[in-house]
């Protein structure tokens, strides 16, 4: 399973709702993906190829090698 190596963010699971008229009719289920982009970090002073969520990247919780 993908999963942040940061904050440990993986699949989250919903529903889906199909809206007709004025009410809900359908429900099905979803998944929600973290967003992961495969980077370069320095991780215990050595550059490895981690998987990262977009959020720690912004956030600068990654030091990019």
């Amino acid at each position: 399973m993908a999963k942040c190596a940061v904050c440990g963010k993986s699949v989250n699971f919903g529903n889906q709702l199909s809206i007709t008229r004025s009410h809900i009719s359908k429900r099905s289920t979803r998944t929600f993906r973290a967003n992961l982009r495969k980077v370069k970090a320095i991780v215990d002073g050595q550059p490895k190829r981690i998987e990262v969520c977009s959020k720690c990247l912004r956030s600068g919780k990654v030091v990019r090698a």
